[in-house]
């Protein structure tokens, strides 16, 4: 059951209309980017052939299971594989591809085993490299929602999967750089002494450690790839919480309700994560935001400088870089701009939101 307390916040949540629509919108957009193979891709969702159900998005299917000559991977998006799969194997498909589609599309045999191949809405994955006749960056049109980068490939589809991994990415850090932080946090002020002492020194020492350069430094003979690049930008993070987590222990541990409980020998666990760590939350909460915003936009900026994600990542980073340098294609720096804003800004609001329902003192008619 949902205790009173919860229920109270939730409510304060709710009745913030603008926090509360930006979640909507946040989370309609996020579920969305985590099934982005199914809305940006260049396998089919479905292929019927010869009477048989195929899923290429799930599985590898050579050529020869449509009647193909290769033991490679088929190529959807070629005319002749779309005819053999459409005409059932016909072999006339080698020579007249163009002609045998219509000639099946257009027939009124009811018993003809006619195949069908369902798409993606986007039929271009982030590194799918487009066959265009235009010069690249193309800018947009009915194939390509958002334009193309200076090496053919869909920009909507990039942005799609560059936002799933950015979101992901800067909610990975944030969870694991609040836990780090708020028990480091928690530990020196329910504590004091020593271990307050030694850690503000440590603290103070790492705080002035250039991460950017520690990265670097990381990238000229470590392989970066998003898991390190996660660590990495966690080890940098946790210091954020510390001060501010600390300071609540320090102004609360003296509280009488946390001395009634030392009195009656309620293990320190207890105390800290039962009374102390609820009363600090408006506090940390006001920092969270900050955290998530910050190791997102450090991923675009290390991915903008060559230091971050490798080039086969989709990335909202690089992006960004193909816009300084291609200064005659204005959709590829209007394309990253909204997407920065419109996620920065949903965050914003909604840890806002979050910030002000854990508050006692904020109410909302």
């Amino acid at each position: 059951m949902i205790s009173e307390l919860n229920q109270r916040r939730w409510k304060n949540f709710r009745r913030n209309r603008k926090a509360f629509f930006s979640s909507i919108v946040f989370l309609v957009l996020f579920i969305l980017s985590l099934f982005a193979e199914f809305i940006a891709n260049d396998r089919p969702l479905l292929v019927r052939y010869q009477g048989d159900y195929f899923f290429p998005i799930f599985k590898f299917y050579p050529e020869i299971t449509f009647g193909g000559d290769l033991k490679t991977e088929a190529l959807y998006s070629d005319i002749e594989v779309q005819c053999l799969i459409i005409s059932g194997g016909n072999i006339n498909c080698w020579d007249l591809p163009v002609e045998l589609l219509e000639e099946v599309k257009n027939s009124n045999i009811k018993n003809l085993n006619r195949g069908k191949i369902i798409w993606a809405p986007v039929r271009y994955k982030y590194d799918t490299i487009s066959d265009t006749s235009k010069p690249v960056p193309s800018p947009p049109d009915g194939q390509h929602f958002l334009g193309t980068d200076d090496t053919a490939r869909d920009v909507f589809a990039r942005i799609i999967y560059g936002f799933r991994i950015s979101v992901l990415f800067g909610i990975l850090v944030t969870i694991f750089a609040s836990v780090l932080g708020v028990i480091a946090g928690a530990l020196q002020g329910y504590f004091g002494g020593k271990i307050d002492l030694f850690t503000q020194r440590f603290i103070e020492i790492w705080n002035s450690v250039p991460s950017l350069y520690v990265i670097i430094i990381f990238s000229a003979f470590l392989r970066i790839d998003f898991i390190v690049l996660i660590i990495l930008m966690t080890v940098f993070s946790w210091t954020a919480l510390v001060g501010v987590v600390r300071a609540e222990f320090l102004r609360a541990r003296n509280f009488e309700y946390v001395m009634a409980a030392k009195a009656l020998g309620v293990p320190s666990r207890k105390i800290i994560f039962r009374h102390l760590l609820p009363n600090a939350m408006v506090a940390t909460l006001t920092l969270i935001p900050f955290i998530l915003t910050g190791s997102i936009g450090s991923l675009a900026a290390l991915d903008f400088l060559g230091f971050g994600l490798p080039a086969s990542y989709p990335s909202l980073g690089e992006l960004t870089l193909q816009a300084k340098q291609n200064l005659q294609a204005p959709w590829l720096g209007l394309s990253a701009f909204l997407i920065f804003s419109l996620m920065l800004g949903l965050l914003v609001f909604i840890f806002e939101g979050v910030r002000d329902a854990y508050d006692p003192r904020k109410t909302f008619k």
